[in-house]
């Protein structure tokens, strides 16, 4: 997988990154069959093998881990037609990362001021100017 030998989390996201518009037809009112997949057993099994291969970090980068619900990205988009079919490319590893919802709507819709930057390393007295 390409991505993965990017090294930092923002050249990562400019690389999947999509420009697309809130609204805009993905699935439209076939959106169940979608839904069906990633609520499937098979699915599921698949998320897990994903999660644990990124080690459950956004955009499977060391110190952006992930603590609420983590999203599975195809970085090649699905369309309805891969799924009625059952496309390999749903499946296969290289065409997904995890992310969160915040990367994953920046992705999609929007730009960098979605994403939150990572924790600052804390030291002692940080906060305290005159202790410096």
């Amino acid at each position: 997988m390409e991505l993965i030998t990017i090294p930092t989390f923002e050249e990562r996201y400019r690389y999947l990154k999509l420009s697309g518009t809130v609204g805009e037809d993905t699935f439209g009112f076939r959106r169940w069959l979608n839904q069906e997949l990633y609520h499937s057993a098979e699915w599921l099994r698949f998320r897990d093998r994903i999660i644990l291969r990124d080690g459950g970090c956004d955009l499977a980068v060391e110190g952006y881990e992930i603590y609420k619900s983590i999203i599975i990205h195809h970085l090649n988009p699905i369309t309805y037609e891969d799924v009625l079919n059952r496309n390999p490319c749903i499946f296969d590893p290289n065409n997904v990362i995890c992310t969160k919802l915040s990367t994953h709507n920046a992705i999609h819709y929007g730009d960098e001021t979605l994403l939150l930057n990572p924790q600052v390393e804390r030291t002692k007295n940080d906060t305290c100017p005159w202790k410096h």
